[in-house]
């Protein structure tokens, strides 16, 4: 079986998160979602609507979703030593650099393969663009049109 870990904040789920999703399952057969926390976003910044454990319900909710968790606020390789994926998928803005995600990983031996999944539709649907707009995060199949 072949294990896959995406990761995010996912505060506003919307079509374009379950797009990065949809496309990082295909790429195995257990996908595994890697919530980002309170402490971490808070340190970055970052104002959030929902707290951790509602944005980690909202994640296991989804059917495509086969384990949701919480990452770790002191070391984001941490998670990864514990699951082990074989594929870690990255969404196209997460501004992270793969060649310095490898080379952490193999000081840590591990190896598995980092994909870059691309946008879908970042003009419509993007958290920063909804948070702005009065966007519920209610993900209807209406989203997708």
């Amino acid at each position: 079986m072949k294990t896959v870990m995406c990761f995010g904040t996912f505060d506003i789920l919307h079509p374009g998160h379950l797009n990065y999703l949809e496309q990082a399952k295909k790429y195995g057969d257990y996908l595994i979602v890697v919530v980002a926390r309170d402490y971490t976003k808070r340190k970055q910044r970052k104002k959030l609507r929902h707290n951790e454990q509602q944005r980690l319900e909202a994640v296991q909710a989804l059917s495509l979703v086969d384990e949701a968790v919480l990452g770790y606020p002191d070391d984001h390789f941490r998670i990864i030593q514990e699951k082990k994926p074989d594929v870690l998928c990255l969404g196209y803005d997460q501004k992270v650099d793969e060649k310095v995600v490898e080379k952490k990983l193999a000081i840590l031996g591990l190896f598995p393969g980092i994909k870059r999944m691309q946008a879908f539709q970042p003009e419509k649907y993007k958290s920063s663009l909804l948070k702005n707009k009065s966007y519920t995060g209610v993900v209807t199949p209406e989203s997708f049109k």
